[in-house]
């Protein structure tokens, strides 16, 4: 499944930013193959309204089966709103009730499901965060987690959403404590937390994708800052777990870089000893295997479909980025958008990925809009 960038697309491209940088590599993993991509066709689109000025454009995040795409754009005045995108081309705007309407705030969107049901979060004005889950006949469904914060970058944020219709996420408190949540198709909302998570600001727990078995992979921060990954099933039974050789930083599974498939297996990125993204796929036996694209300076993964094929992004020495899909037995394809830059921070970004190998993403050049990618083999 596909967990959506739960505090603005925006805002998870500049934290990329921060991460990007050529670095050395200090972990042996054993460079897979990797090469160009073969016969392939990008379809470039925007959303009506969507801006043409830097970080403002549109951005496709997940695609489902059908090859329905949920995404978000931002306006001209860098408000945010959700769209989704039918396999024929045809585009849908929508807003969450409540919604601010200043720059950086309004309508987050995401993650879909096979049925068309999204789900994602909305800022209000003052900057909280509330989850919404939108039905594929556009009816939307807003919710706040009990003990959510109420002031700027707490609340509650929509991650992903199974072919059952239950969200996987977590919400922000008043004193800035992160906690796990699962909310099913009819409402009901259970809490909870990792043993070890800290309690202090900034720490706590990060639920992210979920699979049709309820099966959650996220990560937690523990009292000395650190990262660990975990996974919680449907009965509510955790395991955490490490990568080899990590840094300072821990093991980074982010809910935006991280996914699980029905199969149970995880895929995301760590940050090694030297300080550098690595990714990785765990398997439900705990088989954990890291990879890194061909000559990358960094290596990042966002999602993973049903046969166990990885996307995402990775850096080259010019700090500059590319996409890849890495299939299941660990061959490594790269591409970019057409129109992609090719200078530091800019390229193209993978985000989504459905059965069919089918990707969706988003490119830009310096100083320009976002532009919506969809890639067929």
């Amino acid at each position: 499944m596909q967990p959506v960038y739960t505090a603005g697309f925006v805002g998870s491209v500049h934290k990329t930013f921060l991460q990007f940088g050529a670095l050395c590599l200090g972990l042996s993993l054993g460079l897979l193959f990797s090469g160009p991509a073969a016969a392939q066709t990008f379809t470039e689109f925007e959303a009506p309204g969507a801006g043409t000025a830097a970080f403002q454009g549109t951005v496709a995040i997940s695609i489902n089966t059908s090859g329905v795409i949920a995404g978000e754009y931002y306006d001209s005045t860098g408000v945010s709103r959700g769209f989704e995108r039918t396999a024929a081309g045809e585009i849908t705007s929508f807003e969450a009730s409540g919604a601010g309407t200043a720059s950086g705030q309004g309508t987050f969107s995401g993650a879909i499901n096979t049925a068309g049901t999204i789900t994602g979060n909305y800022s209000d004005s003052k900057g909280a965060h509330h989850g919404f889950v939108r039905t594929a006949a556009g009816a939307i469904t807003t919710f706040t987690v009990s003990d959510s914060g109420t002031a700027s970058g707490q609340g509650t944020s929509c991650c992903d959403i199974n072919s059952s219709g239950t969200v996987s996420g977590f919400y922000i408190d008043k004193n800035d404590v992160s906690h796990g949540f699962v909310r099913t198709s009819k409402g009901a909302i259970t809490k909870y937390n990792v043993t070890g998570a800290g309690t202090a600001s900034g720490q706590g727990t990060r639920g992210g994708g979920i699979n049709d078995a309820g099966t959650i992979a996220g990560y937690y921060i523990d009292a000395t800052d650190k990262l660990h990954g975990f996974m919680r099933t449907a009965a509510g039974a955790i395991t955490t777990y490490d990568l080899p050789n990590v840094g300072a930083t821990g093991t980074a599974e982010d809910t935006g870089a991280a996914g699980i498939n029905n199969a149970g297996t995880i895929t995301g990125f760590y940050i090694d000893s030297s300080g550098v993204p690595i990714a990785f796929v765990r398997t439900a036996a705990g088989v954990i295997t890291t990879f890194k694209v061909s000559g990358a300076a960094e290596t990042f993964a966002a999602a993973i479909n049903t046969s166990g094929a990885v996307v995402g992004n990775y850096l080259n020495s010019s700090s500059n980025s590319r996409g890849y899909l890495r299939s299941a037995s660990g061959a490594i394809t790269t591409f970019d958008a057409p129109g992609s830059g090719t200078t530091r921070g800019t390229g193209t970004f993978v985000y989504g990925v459905n059965s069919a190998e089918t990707t969706v993403g988003l490119y830009f050049e310096s100083g320009g809009p976002f532009h919506a990618f969809l890639r067929t083999k």
